[in-house]
């Protein structure tokens, strides 16, 4: 038989198949084996990628959020915390377009000027703020409805303006008297020493 000639032909072929497939199968295992590792590095990798771009998302956000914020202050401190000079003309001007658009008017208005403090911690009194206070008191005698009026109006005004004192009084019949006294804060002209490190 043929076979029987080729014999030793047919088992070096039978081995170097065997070999092939033992190879073939080895390879295979290795192979998914590796590529599973690639996939979980991969999914890894997309994790944190994903994690940073949040990250970042977050920081951009927090940024935008300082930002606004600095504006604001900003503003605050050059529009409605300025200088007396700067604002003081402004305010009177609005105290008084108020007070008309109540249609109250006053008769007189008084003015007193202070330093602004604070107290300080440890119980060493007040604090210089680099700031003073000045207040502005004027007595109207209107109906109910506009001394209401005039006080909603203070309240809602972009002035920097706070209602320091309210003294009301019955005058005859529907007739009120209103003694009002606004505080408000200006910063100073040329701050000195620590307040000046401590503005804003």
């Amino acid at each position: 038989m043929i076979w029987r000639e080729k014999r030793i032909l047919l088992i070096i072929l039978a081995l170097v198949l065997a070999a092939n497939a033992l190879f073939f199968f080895t390879y295979r295992v290795q192979y998914q084996t590796r590529l599973d590792t690639l996939d979980a590095r991969l999914d890894q990798v997309q994790s944190e990628l994903d994690r940073t771009r949040a990250a970042r998302i977050r920081a951009e956000q927090t940024l935008k959020s300082y930002r606004k914020v600095e504006n604001d202050v900003l503003m605050v401190f050059n529009e409605h915390w300025a200088t007396q000079p700067e604002r003081f003309t402004k305010l009177f001007t609005e105290v008084t377009r108020l007070a008309m658009a109540s249609s109250l008017e006053p008769s007189s208005y008084s003015f007193a000027k202070g330093e602004a403090r604070q107290v300080s911690g440890g119980g060493r009194g007040k604090e210089t703020l680099g700031a003073n206070e000045v207040s502005i008191s004027f007595g109207v005698s209107g109906t109910y409805e506009q001394i209401r009026r005039l006080i909603n109006l203070l309240e809602l005004s972009r002035q920097f303006v706070i209602i320091e004192g309210i003294n009301l009084a019955a005058f005859e019949g529907n007739s009120l008297t209103l003694d009002l006294r606004l505080k408000t804060i200006f910063r100073d002209e040329q701050p000195k020493g620590r307040a000046a490190q401590n503005r804003l």
